[in-house]
């Protein structure tokens, strides 16, 4: 299949409109129309349903979406992949969650370059279950998360087991009631967890998804919430934020997924740096 035909396809999924992807994939409309009448002749499905307020997917093109985004994405890194400079053996591609990125991930890559100089890093960021389909695919080679799930073939490893600590950038005591605190939304566990601990509690006034958004709002407009030790650890000692005393504590535990049936020795040092960097992160 052409490639072009799978990039056309997804711009019009993302625009909406033919006319926009075709000023996406810098083409003409009628060569839009002309692939897309193509790749549906090839898959003997239509596609997409025009109307005068946009295009919409129909069934096939719904199912066909995710084996055109892994089609592009493939055909993208082994066009890297062949292009290396000859000074590199080969590419490693990571995918973690956005959290674990913050002060985990982004300390590993200067290690792995430094032990492995010879080794190119592709990294890629995600939830749980897209980092696992990108496993199953083997378009990744490792993921870092909190949510993994069992597959034939894959390890799951602990990689560390986080601490997640309220705190407020106010000395003064605090609790899920003050008009300064904020939810940050960690996952199931913590949401069980926080309701058992605070069963009375009413609902916060701002809830985020995205716990390194939520530090920077109370560190700039003030605040109380619960983050991870390793995120907050600088900000305690600048007395930025402050611990709140008596305050229950929970932990997420974090995980590393890979194949089995890796033995090849960059590999294993990637796996034993992400071991070491975890564990200096996750040190009191």
């Amino acid at each position: 299949m052409d490639i072009d035909l799978a990039r056309t396809f997804l711009a019009i999924v993302e625009t909406g409109n033919f006319n926009r992807a075709a000023e996406q994939v810098n083409v003409t409309q009628s060569t839009v129309s002309m692939r897309i009448k193509s790749l549906e002749d090839i898959l003997g499905q239509e596609l997409f349903i025009r109307s005068k307020v946009g295009t919409t997917l129909t069934g096939p093109g719904l199912m066909f979406r995710k084996y055109a985004e892994t089609l592009v994405r493939t055909w993208e890194q082994a066009r890297q992949e062949i292009s290396l400079p000859e000074e590199y053996e080969g590419t490693l591609a990571i995918g973690g969650q956005f959290t674990l990125w913050d002060r985990l991930l982004l300390k590993w890559i200067p290690w792995m370059q430094t032990a492995v100089p010879d080794m190119a890093i592709r990294a890629e960021v995600g939830l749980s279950d897209g980092l696992m389909r990108q496993l199953l695919e083997g378009l990744l080679d490792i993921g870092v998360m909190y949510m993994p799930f069992n597959r034939p073939g894959f390890a799951i490893e602990e990689l560390m087991n986080e601490k997640l600590i309220m705190v407020s950038t106010q000395p003064s005591p605090t609790d899920p009631d003050d008009k300064g605190f904020i939810y940050v939304d960690w996952g199931v566990d913590f949401r069980v967890n926080f309701s058992n601990a605070f069963p009375n509690a009413d609902a916060a006034r701002l809830t985020v998804s995205h716990g390194p958004l939520g530090l920077r709002y109370i560190l700039d407009n003030g605040g109380a919430g619960y983050f991870p030790m390793r995120l907050v650890r600088s900000h305690l000692k600048d007395n930025q934020l402050f611990s709140v005393e008596d305050a229950p504590v929970f932990m997420r535990p974090a995980y590393i997924v890979y194949p089995e049936d890796r033995e090849d020795e960059r590999f294993k040092t990637a796996l034993q740096g992400l071991r070491y960097v975890a564990a200096m992160e996750t040190e009191d």
